[in-house]
């Protein structure tokens, strides 16, 4: 149904008169009447009696009216709210992420949000234990993988290779892997997470993904020294790309192995409608934009 049309119809209303509604809206009686009778037929119900002296709507007319109304009301609501979003910014956010993402990637991009838009607050928790929305007190966590909790709100932020990575000083001295078998015969820098040690690579090998068991002299639970023994020559490691993209760039680390990587999915997640805000809203369009630059800056 057409929004100029419901206009069309209040004016009507208002006025009495499809002559005064008509010229209101710059529009022609002609094309006035038009949309009239185009809105009845829609609609399948007569909105006014017609007279040569009157108009005077119908009982059917006085209630479409009260919702055409609400309808037009809402839609005038939604423009502004668009309009004035920039000011609407503001607030508290308190954000749970990655340490790898949030101290080497994330960091300068929050400065830069809350530099244009002074009224914004960040609480910002860095860990790469999965966070408690209501223990940790936190209103949104950047994590890989989309949550397996339906009532969580989830939004995709990208699609992010994994890849298989080293120090070219490393790789000089041990020589370079050609498939993921290959891997056995090296150190192989390992993540953990809780009691979970992330020791099976997955890749892609064939069409169809294999895993190997790999080993290492050094394991940790923080992705962000990972990437500092990667980048010191201590082995190699397995992770995300966007993570590593500065090194990569910089040539501290270079990709092997690239036929054979894999993908993942990072996601903003909220615990309900309800902590959606604006904020929450530019973050996310800022990091899907930020992050689609830094992955494209890596090809």
């Amino acid at each position: 149904m057409n929004t100029a049309d419901l206009e069309l119809f209040i004016r009507i209303a208002d006025n009495q008169s499809i002559t005064l509604a008509a010229q209101q809206l710059d529009i022609t009686a002609a094309a006035a009447s038009a949309a009239l009778k185009r809105l009845e037929k829609q609609l399948n119900v007569q909105l006014f009696i017609r007279s040569t002296r009157q108009l005077r709507i119908t009982a059917e007319g006085e209630r479409f009216l009260l919702h055409s109304r609400q309808v037009i009301n809402a839609l005038n609501e939604g423009l502004q709210s668009l309009n004035s979003i920039k000011d609407e910014i503001s607030g508290e956010l308190r954000l749970s992420v990655p340490s790898d993402l949030g101290r080497n990637i994330l960091l300068p991009w929050i400065d830069e949000m809350m530099d244009s838009h002074s009224r914004l607050s960040v609480q910002l928790n860095v860990s790469d234990t999965l966070a408690d929305f209501y223990q940790d007190r936190v209103d949104l966590v950047l994590r890989y993988g989309q949550p397996q909790d339906s009532s969580l709100v989830a939004f995709s932020i990208a699609k992010i290779n994994r890849i298989t990575c080293a120090s070219p000083a490393y790789l000089k001295l041990f020589g370079t892997p050609k498939v993921p078998q290959d891997l056995l015969n090296h150190n192989c820098l390992i993540y953990r997470l809780g009691n979970r040690v992330y020791d099976n690579w997955e890749f892609q090998q064939k069409n169809r993904l294999c895993k190997i068991q790999v080993s290492s002299n050094r394991v940790c639970n923080d992705g962000d020294i990972v990437r500092r023994w990667v980048t010191a020559g201590r082995g190699i490691a397995y992770k995300s790309q966007l993570d590593m993209s500065t090194d990569l760039k910089l040539g501290h680390a270079v990709e092997i192995l690239s036929p054979y990587k894999t993908q993942t999915e990072l996601f903003m997640v909220c615990p309900n409608r309800k902590s959606v805000t604006p904020a929450v809203l530019a973050l996310r369009d800022m990091l899907r934009s930020k992050i689609s630059e830094v992955l494209s800056s890596n090809k």
